[in-house]
């Protein structure tokens, strides 16, 4: 860590990233280890939501028509794969991260670029593709919250949170891995993640450090 990538968490939101039904065990689009690690994501989520800091969650929700798929998953979609499709529960977050235990998505409203207000301190973005920051109102969003530090919790760390993570360090964030909050982590992509400025830590370490 630098004095430039060193996290200011009493600037920070939680990003989830993806933490759909249809990736939990059992599911249309299981990734293995998404329902495994949606207790450590809680824990956070409960932190921030007791200090009523930010969070956000990004979400994919598909049209049937294929109309806004990226391509490598078009054309299952056009032949009837039921795939975070909208209006669908399987697109719905994740129940284990809330209570209730359930949130139902504004699908036309998320779709159509807005944001899905929860609380005054919680909220819900579309993304149409793998990064979060693409043709989304994150950035903005951010900064008028007054947001400099990123904490990635969510799933499937290679695709969706790789590129969001990504795309918010070409932004100037400082960011923040959580490595047992999140599916699909791997040890090179841990490097890979250190070589560009983001602290990698575990959910306990998060908890004490927003608490402290």
């Amino acid at each position: 860590m630098t004095n430039y990538t060193n996290p200011n968490f009493s600037t920070s939101t939680v990003i989830t990233i993806d933490t759909q039904c249809d990736t939990l065990d059992g599911q249309a689009m299981e990734v293995p280890g998404t329902s495994v690690v949606i207790p450590n994501i809680r824990k956070i989520l409960d932190v921030y939501r007791q200090l009523k800091m930010p969070v956000v969650h990004i979400v994919r929700i598909y049209k049937s028509d294929g109309s806004n798929v990226d391509l490598c998953r078009k054309q299952a979609i056009e032949s009837g794969d039921e795939i975070f499709l909208d209006g669908s529960t399987g697109c719905d977050l994740a129940p284990g991260m809330f209570e209730p235990t359930s949130i139902k998505l504004d699908t036309e409203a998320l779709l159509s670029g807005g944001i899905q207000e929860m609380s005054s301190h919680e909220s819900i973005i579309y993304k149409p593709r793998w990064g979060a920051f693409f043709k989304t109102p994150l950035e903005s969003h951010l900064k008028k919250l007054g947001i400099d530090t990123l904490i990635f919790v969510g799933c499937n760390f290679p695709n969706c949170p790789c590129a969001s993570i990504y795309e918010a360090s070409e932004r100037d964030f400082r960011i923040v891995l959580v490595a047992d909050a999140m599916s699909g982590v791997y040890p090179k992509g841990i490097e890979e993640m250190l070589d560009i400025g983001v602290v990698v830590e575990n959910s306990l370490s998060i908890v004490d450090a927003v608490n402290g």
